[in-house]
């Protein structure tokens, strides 16, 4: 039932709100437009906000130290980086997450060491959650605008994410998928 006949909430304000909420990092995910509506955490703490990406093709996954998936993502991610960072402006964002099978079990200091060892270049966050009560907002508009074959959640360790120029997620590859495979997908965001 509505209590008054004509809305006495100024047109600008639902704008407002909204500008304030993605300024804070806070946007629910389900009203979010792009990846920039996000903020998260870098592995040294520090506030990202994600709209820093504006302009460039991204590719987001939840990483582990110690999955058998692990030296031939990180290896590969790598290889991305270099081939595409520079001359094409490819961003990769990874997400520890000790979700499966409790395989990235370190704190920050133990990740970045971690990355050290394996000469990461890339941007490194915090560790998150991607799936249940606790899921990074972040996580869950990915999982909104491009669902898994077998449901909306995180399978496993190394999910990738394509986004394209203007934040928009444009392509989901399982785990099963390394990054040398995803040259050709990324080419056409390029």
């Amino acid at each position: 039932m509505r209590l008054f006949k004509y809305s006495i909430i100024p047109a600008g304000l639902n704008q407002l709100v909204r500008n304030f909420a993605v300024m804070s990092g806070n946007l629910d995910y389900k009203s979010a437009t792009s990846i920039y509506d996000f903020e998260a955490k870098s592995i040294k703490g520090e506030n990202v906000p994600l709209s820093n990406y504006k302009g460039h093709v991204c590719l987001i996954v939840n990483v582990a130290s110690k999955c058998g998936l692990t030296a031939t993502n990180y290896k590969e991610l790598n290889e991305l980086y270099d081939k595409y960072a520079e001359s094409h402006g490819l961003r990769i964002l990874a997400f520890p997450c000790n979700q499966f099978n409790g395989q990235e079990p370190g704190d920050s200091e133990e990740i970045c060491s971690f990355a050290d060892r394996q000469k990461v270049k890339f941007d490194l966050f915090e560790k998150i959650d991607v799936n249940g009560e606790n899921t990074h907002p972040l996580w869950k508009y990915l999982k909104k605008e491009q669902k898994g074959s077998l449901g909306n959640f995180i399978k496993w360790n190394f999910t990738k994410f394509i986004v394209d120029k203007n934040g928009k997620v444009v392509e989901r590859h399982g785990p099963n998928v390394d990054p040398s495979k995803l040259t050709s997908h990324l080419e056409k965001y390029f």
